[in-house]
């Protein structure tokens, strides 16, 4: 039996639905995307890049909806993966990415609406979850 060192924490990755980001790279307007997360509600990749949209086109509220989604739909994700409150969600796995991102935008839509305690609680979560993460949007 192989021992898994106990101070090494674990990596959970999940995955997008099938065809989902296929369709999320195919959908260049607002409302394309917003079709790909219609067709795909759980496509944690079309929530976050719902968010990011609104989010740079001064749209902070609404950003902030679309964020939530994708980040509570993530937490269920993650958690359906074996995450059980420890451990790494890393960046370096692309399929991490759509939840990441929502949580890092949560943030910055907190952030822009006011509420700073937010922000401040979903920069940490990131960096607890994903260290590897980049900083700003990508």
């Amino acid at each position: 039996m192989v021992e898994l060192p106990v101070n090494e924490p674990l990596e959970t990755r999940v995955q997008e639905p099938g065809g989902s980001l296929e369709a999320l790279n195919e959908a260049s307007s607002d409302e394309a995307v917003a079709q790909v997360a219609a067709r795909f509600p759980t496509c944690l990749a079309a929530w976050s890049e719902l968010g990011e949209r609104a989010l740079t086109a001064g749209r902070p509220v609404e950003a902030y909806a679309y964020f939530r989604v994708g980040y509570h739909r993530g937490l269920d994700r993650i958690r359906q993966a074996g995450w059980r409150g420890v451990g790494r969600v890393p960046w370096s796995h692309e399929s991490n990415r759509g939840f990441l991102r929502s949580l890092r935008g949560l943030g910055a839509a907190a952030g822009a609406i006011g509420e700073g305690e937010e922000a401040t609680r979903c920069d940490g979560f990131l960096q607890q979850l994903a260290p590897d993460a980049p900083s700003g949007t990508e």
